[in-house]
């Protein structure tokens, strides 16, 4: 969330051609408890002062010579690329003000400046452009999650699945997508339990219990897998269960034998170089039949 104090560090360029002018507003801001507040007599710089220091607000006089304001806005319009220009306008001409706001500006202050309208129409300015960028970067955030969060899941499906899944149209509000299944005729599964783990996590800090739980991640990420099947991957170091699901090879008891001695190898070296002795239950259990599902709506996938 924004607060004062994010408003009160915005960053603002004053530009003026008139020295009084400029040293009258920087007084009214700096009087009010901004702290970077910034000044140029000339019109031709603030497009490449704005490139470097990406001013949240630029107070701009319209009446300059040799370069008015519009012209500013307009060179400012090839550096503000989404169309967002974080534009104060002053002027002392009513006629000017309206061809400004449609120019890009996002509002006003008239002249003679009046202290109180300077001071409101600056800080709700800056909250406006700093709550912007806070909207963008949240957005870019999420997106890059989803990314992410995508990416993991179909690394960790059956590459048959993946792919369909891949090849998939975008949802449409109101619309649904195919469901991808894939089924086999006999599956083994493999059950790793550490014993008595949920009491020795609620006696464990939390750092702790990360440590012991990246500690054998680790150990059991050297111990080796065969080259012919995917390796079962874990999301995150806050658990250890995962969905590692291959696509279908014949000795699927073999290989899941060969996977319970890595996991019982791998908690065995650990419990040699650390001070908690973990016991491991394994268990496997071979049926008819297992069927992955991928829902239409949200991405799920069930064994």
């Amino acid at each position: 969330m924004i607060g004062p104090t994010d408003i009160l560090h915005g960053k603002i360029l004053i530009v003026d051609d008139q020295e009084a002018n400029v040293a009258l507003l920087e007084q009214m801001l700096l009087g009010a408890g901004y702290t970077q507040v910034f000044s140029t007599h000339d019109p031709a710089k603030v497009c490449e002062l704005h490139l470097t220091y990406r001013y949240d607000l630029i107070l701009l006089d319209l009446q300059m010579p040799v370069m008015d304001g519009f012209q500013v806005m307009e060179n400012l319009k090839q550096v503000e690329t989404e169309g967002y220009l974080p534009v104060l306008v002053i002027t002392a001409q009513p006629g000017h003000k309206l061809r400004a706001l449609k120019a890009g500006a996002k509002d006003f202050i008239s002249k003679p400046l009046d202290l109180a309208e300077v001071l409101i129409r600056v800080h709700n300015m800056l909250e406006v452009r700093l709550l912007h960028l806070e909207t963008k970067r949240l957005c870019e955030r999420i997106q890059a999650e989803q990314k992410v969060s995508e990416r993991l899941l179909l690394n960790v499906l059956p590459a048959s699945i993946a792919e369909r899944l891949q090849g998939r149209p975008p949802i449409v509000a109101g619309s649904f997508t195919e469901t991808v299944t894939e089924s086999y005729a006999e599956v083994t599964v493999l059950f790793a339990d550490l014993m008595a783990f949920t009491a020795f996590a609620e006696g464990a800090s939390a750092d702790v219990l990360m440590g012991v739980l990246d500690a054998i991640a680790t150990r059991f990420d050297n111990g080796g897998f065969p080259t012919d099947i995917s390796r079962t991957r874990t999301i995150g170091n806050a658990y250890l269960a995962s969905i590692g699901l291959t696509d279908q090879v014949t000795d699927h008891t073999v290989q899941s034998a060969h996977k319970a001695l890595d996991i019982i190898e791998a908690v065995d070296r650990f419990n040699e170089r650390s001070r908690y002795k973990l016991k491991l239950r394994i268990g496997l259990d071979t049926g008819e039949e297992a069927t992955g599902v991928v829902g239409r709506r949200k991405i799920t996938y069930d064994l």
